[in-house]
Protein backbone atom coordinates (compact mmCIF):
# COMPACT_ATOMS: atom_id res chain seq x y z
CA UNK A 1 0.00 0.00 0.00
CA UNK A 2 1.58 3.29 -1.01
CA UNK A 3 1.98 6.01 1.58
CA UNK A 4 -0.56 8.45 0.17
CA UNK A 5 -3.32 5.86 0.00
CA UNK A 6 -2.45 4.66 3.48
CA UNK A 7 -2.61 8.20 4.85
CA UNK A 8 -5.92 8.95 3.12
CA UNK A 9 -7.60 5.74 4.21
CA UNK A 10 -6.26 6.13 7.74
CA UNK A 11 -7.63 9.67 8.07
CA UNK A 12 -11.03 8.66 6.74
CA UNK A 13 -11.16 5.60 8.94
CA UNK A 14 -10.17 7.34 12.14
CA UNK A 15 -12.76 9.94 11.33
CA UNK A 16 -15.20 7.21 12.29
CA UNK A 17 -13.27 6.25 15.42
CA UNK A 18 -13.52 9.55 17.35
CA UNK A 19 -13.52 8.74 21.05
CA UNK A 20 -14.28 5.09 20.38
CA UNK A 21 -10.79 4.36 19.11
CA UNK A 22 -9.02 5.59 22.18
CA UNK A 23 -11.59 4.10 24.53
CA UNK A 24 -11.82 0.66 22.95
CA UNK A 25 -10.16 -1.33 25.69
CA UNK A 26 -11.96 0.70 28.33
CA UNK A 27 -15.39 -0.22 26.98
CA UNK A 28 -15.14 -3.49 25.13
CA UNK A 29 -15.38 -5.62 28.28
CA UNK A 30 -18.38 -3.75 29.72
CA UNK A 31 -22.08 -4.04 28.97
CA UNK A 32 -24.80 -2.07 30.70
CA UNK A 33 -27.40 -4.04 32.67
CA UNK A 34 -31.10 -3.09 32.99
CA UNK A 35 -30.22 -1.60 36.36
CA UNK A 36 -27.63 0.58 34.65
CA UNK A 37 -30.21 1.91 32.24
CA UNK A 38 -32.58 2.73 35.07
CA UNK A 39 -29.90 4.48 37.05
CA UNK A 40 -29.03 6.80 34.19
CA UNK A 41 -32.46 8.39 34.35
CA UNK A 42 -31.70 9.56 37.88
CA UNK A 43 -28.39 11.08 36.83
CA UNK A 44 -29.90 13.90 34.80
CA UNK A 45 -29.05 17.25 36.31
CA UNK A 46 -26.65 15.94 38.95
CA UNK A 47 -23.35 17.67 39.65
CA UNK A 48 -20.46 16.35 37.61
CA UNK A 49 -18.67 14.99 40.69
CA UNK A 50 -21.72 12.94 41.72
CA UNK A 51 -22.15 11.55 38.22
CA UNK A 52 -18.51 10.49 38.19
CA UNK A 53 -18.90 8.73 41.53
CA UNK A 54 -22.01 6.92 40.29
CA UNK A 55 -20.25 5.85 37.12
CA UNK A 56 -17.30 4.56 39.16
CA UNK A 57 -19.62 2.57 41.38
CA UNK A 58 -21.27 0.95 38.37
CA UNK A 59 -18.19 0.27 36.31
CA UNK A 60 -15.15 0.24 38.58
CA UNK A 61 -14.70 -3.53 38.50
CA UNK A 62 -15.06 -3.92 34.75
CA UNK A 63 -13.34 -0.75 33.65
CA UNK A 64 -10.59 -0.79 36.30
CA UNK A 65 -10.96 2.92 37.00
CA UNK A 66 -8.73 3.33 40.03
CA UNK A 67 -5.91 5.66 39.09
CA UNK A 68 -5.29 9.25 40.14
CA UNK A 69 -6.10 12.03 37.67
CA UNK A 70 -6.88 14.73 40.22
CA UNK A 71 -4.36 17.28 39.00
CA UNK A 72 -5.74 20.76 38.29
CA UNK A 73 -6.90 21.32 34.72
CA UNK A 74 -4.07 23.79 34.18
CA UNK A 75 -1.61 20.94 34.79
CA UNK A 76 -3.20 17.96 33.05
CA UNK A 77 -5.02 19.91 30.33
CA UNK A 78 -3.19 23.16 29.51
CA UNK A 79 -4.48 22.97 25.92
CA UNK A 80 -8.13 22.81 26.95
CA UNK A 81 -9.08 25.88 24.89
CA UNK A 82 -7.92 23.99 21.80
CA UNK A 83 -9.06 20.54 22.87
CA UNK A 84 -12.71 21.39 23.50
CA UNK A 85 -13.49 22.63 19.95
CA UNK A 86 -11.81 19.51 18.59
CA UNK A 87 -13.95 17.37 20.88
CA UNK A 88 -17.07 19.13 19.60
CA UNK A 89 -16.00 18.35 16.03
CA UNK A 90 -15.38 14.68 16.87
CA UNK A 91 -18.70 14.48 18.70
CA UNK A 92 -20.50 15.88 15.66
CA UNK A 93 -18.96 13.15 13.48
CA UNK A 94 -19.99 10.53 16.00
CA UNK A 95 -23.59 11.71 16.33
CA UNK A 96 -24.15 12.07 12.60
CA UNK A 97 -22.12 9.21 11.14
CA UNK A 98 -20.64 6.62 13.44
CA UNK A 99 -23.33 6.14 16.07
CA UNK A 100 -26.24 5.61 13.63
CA UNK A 101 -24.20 3.03 11.74
CA UNK A 102 -23.16 1.32 14.98
CA UNK A 103 -26.80 1.06 16.08
CA UNK A 104 -27.71 -0.70 12.83
CA UNK A 105 -24.66 -2.94 13.14
CA UNK A 106 -25.77 -4.06 16.61
CA UNK A 107 -29.32 -4.69 15.44
CA UNK A 108 -28.50 -6.55 12.24
CA UNK A 109 -25.38 -8.53 13.20
CA UNK A 110 -25.77 -11.53 15.54
CA UNK A 111 -23.92 -11.21 18.82
CA UNK A 112 -21.93 -14.40 18.19
CA UNK A 113 -20.67 -13.02 14.89
CA UNK A 114 -19.66 -9.74 16.49
CA UNK A 115 -17.88 -11.56 19.29
CA UNK A 116 -15.97 -13.84 16.92
CA UNK A 117 -14.86 -10.92 14.78
CA UNK A 118 -13.75 -8.98 17.84
CA UNK A 119 -11.75 -11.92 19.16
CA UNK A 120 -10.15 -12.50 15.74
CA UNK A 121 -9.03 -8.88 15.63
CA UNK A 122 -7.65 -9.04 19.16
CA UNK A 123 -5.81 -12.26 18.37
CA UNK A 124 -3.98 -10.57 15.51
CA UNK A 125 -2.66 -8.04 18.00
CA UNK A 126 -1.16 -10.61 20.38
CA UNK A 127 2.33 -10.70 18.77
CA UNK A 128 2.68 -6.94 19.27
CA UNK A 129 1.41 -7.30 22.82
CA UNK A 130 4.20 -9.82 23.43
CA UNK A 131 6.82 -7.48 21.94
CA UNK A 132 5.74 -4.70 24.31
CA UNK A 133 5.90 -7.07 27.26
CA UNK A 134 9.44 -8.08 26.31
CA UNK A 135 10.42 -4.41 26.08
CA UNK A 136 8.93 -3.94 29.54
CA UNK A 137 11.22 -6.69 30.85
CA UNK A 138 8.37 -9.13 31.48
CA UNK A 139 9.37 -12.27 29.54
CA UNK A 140 7.06 -14.49 31.57
CA UNK A 141 4.02 -12.46 30.57
CA UNK A 142 5.25 -12.33 26.97
CA UNK A 143 5.49 -16.13 26.91
CA UNK A 144 1.89 -16.38 28.12
CA UNK A 145 0.77 -13.97 25.41
CA UNK A 146 2.53 -15.97 22.70
CA UNK A 147 0.98 -19.10 24.18
CA UNK A 148 -2.44 -17.48 23.90
CA UNK A 149 -1.80 -16.59 20.30
CA UNK A 150 -0.65 -20.12 19.46
CA UNK A 151 -3.54 -21.89 21.20
CA UNK A 152 -6.26 -19.60 19.86
CA UNK A 153 -4.87 -19.59 16.32
CA UNK A 154 -4.37 -23.35 16.05
CA UNK A 155 -7.68 -24.32 17.64
CA UNK A 156 -10.14 -21.69 16.37
CA UNK A 157 -8.18 -19.54 13.89
CA UNK A 158 -8.44 -16.80 16.51
CA UNK A 159 -12.24 -16.69 16.41
CA UNK A 160 -12.60 -17.81 20.05
CA UNK A 161 -10.54 -17.70 23.23
CA UNK A 162 -9.97 -21.21 24.61
CA UNK A 163 -6.60 -20.01 25.92
CA UNK A 164 -8.30 -18.09 28.73
CA UNK A 165 -9.85 -21.33 29.97
CA UNK A 166 -6.36 -22.83 30.02
CA UNK A 167 -5.04 -20.15 32.36
CA UNK A 168 -3.69 -17.78 29.71
CA UNK A 169 -5.71 -14.57 30.19
CA UNK A 170 -5.37 -11.60 27.81
CA UNK A 171 -3.38 -8.48 28.60
CA UNK A 172 -3.59 -5.73 26.00
CA UNK A 173 -0.58 -3.52 25.41
CA UNK A 174 0.38 -0.40 23.52
CA UNK A 175 3.68 1.35 22.98
CA UNK A 176 2.37 4.39 24.83
CA UNK A 177 1.86 2.27 27.95
CA UNK A 178 5.33 0.81 27.49
CA UNK A 179 6.80 4.31 27.44
CA UNK A 180 4.87 5.10 30.62
CA UNK A 181 6.18 1.90 32.20
CA UNK A 182 9.67 3.34 31.91
CA UNK A 183 8.67 6.66 33.37
CA UNK A 184 8.17 8.73 30.23
CA UNK A 185 5.79 11.56 31.27
CA UNK A 186 2.41 11.60 29.59
CA UNK A 187 2.71 15.24 28.62
CA UNK A 188 -0.40 17.37 28.17
CA UNK A 189 -3.77 15.84 27.41
CA UNK A 190 -4.63 16.08 23.72
CA UNK A 191 -7.97 15.76 21.97
CA UNK A 192 -6.90 14.73 18.49
CA UNK A 193 -9.10 15.40 15.45
CA UNK A 194 -10.72 12.11 14.43
CA UNK A 195 -8.62 10.03 16.86
CA UNK A 196 -10.17 11.31 20.09
CA UNK A 197 -8.52 11.50 23.55
CA UNK A 198 -4.78 11.01 23.86
CA UNK A 199 -1.65 12.53 25.37
CA UNK A 200 1.63 13.55 23.82
CA UNK A 201 3.17 10.25 24.93
CA UNK A 202 0.24 8.15 23.74
CA UNK A 203 0.16 9.97 20.42
CA UNK A 204 3.74 8.89 19.80
CA UNK A 205 2.81 5.40 20.94
CA UNK A 206 -0.14 5.31 18.56
CA UNK A 207 2.12 6.15 15.62
CA UNK A 208 4.46 3.29 16.57
CA UNK A 209 1.56 0.88 17.13
CA UNK A 210 0.11 1.62 13.70
CA UNK A 211 3.40 0.71 12.02
CA UNK A 212 4.23 -2.32 14.15
CA UNK A 213 1.04 -4.35 14.29
CA UNK A 214 0.88 -7.40 11.97
CA UNK A 215 -2.30 -6.16 10.28
CA UNK A 216 -0.36 -3.46 8.47
CA UNK A 217 1.85 -5.98 6.73
CA UNK A 218 -0.81 -8.63 6.18
CA UNK A 219 -2.86 -6.09 4.23
CA UNK A 220 0.03 -4.33 2.51
CA UNK A 221 -0.88 -3.42 -1.11
CA UNK A 222 -4.49 -4.45 -0.47
CA UNK A 223 -6.18 -1.09 -0.20
CA UNK A 224 -9.74 -2.42 -0.35
CA UNK A 225 -9.17 -4.96 2.40
CA UNK A 226 -7.34 -2.43 4.54
CA UNK A 227 -10.15 0.10 4.18
CA UNK A 228 -12.95 -2.39 4.84
CA UNK A 229 -11.26 -3.88 7.89
CA UNK A 230 -10.59 -0.53 9.52
CA UNK A 231 -14.09 0.77 8.88
CA UNK A 232 -15.56 -2.40 10.38
CA UNK A 233 -13.27 -2.07 13.38
CA UNK A 234 -14.42 1.50 13.92
CA UNK A 235 -18.09 0.48 13.75
CA UNK A 236 -17.62 -2.52 16.03
CA UNK A 237 -15.67 -0.47 18.56
CA UNK A 238 -18.38 2.20 18.69
CA UNK A 239 -21.10 -0.42 19.01
CA UNK A 240 -19.52 -1.79 22.18
CA UNK A 241 -20.27 1.27 24.26
CA UNK A 242 -23.65 2.36 22.92
CA UNK A 243 -25.12 1.49 26.32
CA UNK A 244 -22.81 4.00 27.98
CA UNK A 245 -24.02 6.96 25.93
CA UNK A 246 -26.59 8.01 28.51
CA UNK A 247 -24.32 7.24 31.45
CA UNK A 248 -21.91 10.08 30.74
CA UNK A 249 -23.85 13.25 31.46
CA UNK A 250 -22.85 16.81 32.21
CA UNK A 251 -19.45 17.95 30.98
CA UNK A 252 -18.76 15.00 28.71
CA UNK A 253 -15.41 16.35 27.56
CA UNK A 254 -14.06 16.58 31.12
CA UNK A 255 -15.38 13.16 32.06
CA UNK A 256 -13.94 11.45 28.99
CA UNK A 257 -10.63 13.17 29.61
CA UNK A 258 -10.48 12.09 33.26
CA UNK A 259 -11.56 8.54 32.50
CA UNK A 260 -8.91 8.29 29.80
CA UNK A 261 -6.10 9.65 31.97
CA UNK A 262 -7.23 7.53 34.88
CA UNK A 263 -7.25 4.27 32.99
CA UNK A 264 -3.85 4.90 31.43
CA UNK A 265 -2.37 5.60 34.85
CA UNK A 266 -3.95 2.41 36.19
CA UNK A 267 -2.57 0.30 33.33
CA UNK A 268 0.97 1.50 33.94
CA UNK A 269 0.75 1.13 37.72
CA UNK A 270 -0.73 -2.35 37.39
CA UNK A 271 2.11 -3.54 35.16
CA UNK A 272 4.62 -2.21 37.67
CA UNK A 273 2.85 -4.12 40.42
CA UNK A 274 1.37 -1.04 42.09
CA UNK A 275 -2.26 -0.51 43.01
CA UNK A 276 -3.64 2.92 42.20
CA UNK A 277 -6.72 3.26 44.35
CA UNK A 278 -6.83 7.05 44.21
CA UNK A 279 -9.93 8.69 42.79
CA UNK A 280 -9.61 11.56 40.37
CA UNK A 281 -12.43 13.36 42.20
CA UNK A 282 -10.93 16.21 44.23
CA UNK A 283 -10.77 15.69 47.99
CA UNK A 284 -13.10 18.59 48.64
CA UNK A 285 -15.76 17.00 46.46
CA UNK A 286 -15.82 13.56 48.03
CA UNK A 287 -15.16 12.08 51.45
CA UNK A 288 -14.69 8.59 50.05
CA UNK A 289 -11.43 9.20 48.20
CA UNK A 290 -8.53 7.06 49.46
CA UNK A 291 -5.61 9.10 50.74
CA UNK A 292 -2.86 7.42 48.77
CA UNK A 293 -2.06 4.45 46.59
CA UNK A 294 -0.76 1.18 47.93
CA UNK A 295 2.10 -0.92 46.66
CA UNK A 296 1.85 -4.56 45.74
CA UNK A 297 4.60 -7.06 45.22
CA UNK A 298 6.21 -6.51 41.84
CA UNK A 299 5.43 -9.17 39.30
Amino acid sequence: MNYSNLLLSSLLTVGLYTSAHAQENLTEESAASPEDATSTEAQQGRPRSQIIKDLKALKAKDLKINANAAQPDTVKDPLQSLNRPIYSFNDMLDRNILRPVAVQYNEKTPEDVRGSYRQFRKNLGEPWNAVNQLIQGRPGRAAKTLGRFTVNTLTTLGLADPASRLGLPPEDESFGVTLGYYGVPSGPFLMLPFFGPSTLRDGIGLAVDSQARPQKYIMDNQDGLYWSTNVLQAIDTRAQYLDLDQTIQGDQYAMIRDLYLQRKAFQIAEKKGNSADVSFIDDDESEDVPDDSQTKTKK
